[in-house]
């Protein structure tokens, strides 16, 4: 089954794309949710006339993704986040995070536009990001995670690793205690 998608799909294609799904997908969700219609050739005309309308205006618009693009090339994108023992994050760092320190960095780009290469970061250091300007201007991001300790969590962690060495130090030294008492009784009911 042949299509024109209305709006951008994940995984499938771009607003005005031409393309070919099974009739399930594209009659049970993707017509009715309104992100696409059937490819009948009076659409087909309908979308050939409407994108030749269109292509100066989208020859600006790829001209100005550009110079985004290359403005977030420059940019050095640090994420401080809490770490605990073993540079391990307290939660993780993902396109959400990474879409609100570049909208604080005046750069306003939805988080579903952003791909964190590997999925979501969970320790500290040096990672990328692709960010999609537009259908054909695709960046690469490169973003660092940077610690920021949490001394009363680190404490907390240090004081459990503690009590937990005492509690099986106390257990080894009730274990030896009852072995020896074992062994004095046996050698008590031997030499009887």
């Amino acid at each position: 089954m042949e299509i024109i998608l209305l709006k951008d799909v994940e995984n499938l294609g771009f607003i005005d794309d031409v393309v070919s799904v099974k009739n399930g997908y594209g009659r049970n969700y993707l017509i009715p949710q309104g992100y696409a219609v059937l490819a009948t050739p009076s659409a087909k005309k309908v979308l050939a006339e409407k994108l030749k309308q269109r292509a100066f205006k989208e020859k600006h618009i790829v001209e100005e993704a550009q110079k985004v693009a290359e403005k977030l090339k420059t940019l050095q994108v640090k994420i401080p986040a809490k770490v605990g023992l073993g540079d391990k994050l307290f939660g993780s760092i993902n396109n959400q995070n990474l879409a609100e320190i570049l909208v604080k960095e005046g750069f306003d780009i939805d988080k579903k536009y952003i791909q964190v290469i590997g999925g979501s970061v969970k320790r500290i250091g040096k990672y990328d990001a692709k960010v999609r300007l537009h259908r054909e201007v695709i960046v690469d991001l490169n973003f660092e995670v940077t610690p920021v300790r949490d001394e009363k969590a680190i404490a907390e962690a240090k004081a459990k690793a503690a009590a937990e060495a005492k509690k099986a130090e106390a257990a080894a030294a009730a274990a030896e205690k009852a072995e020896s008492e074992t062994d004095a009784t046996t050698e008590t009911n031997t030499a009887e």
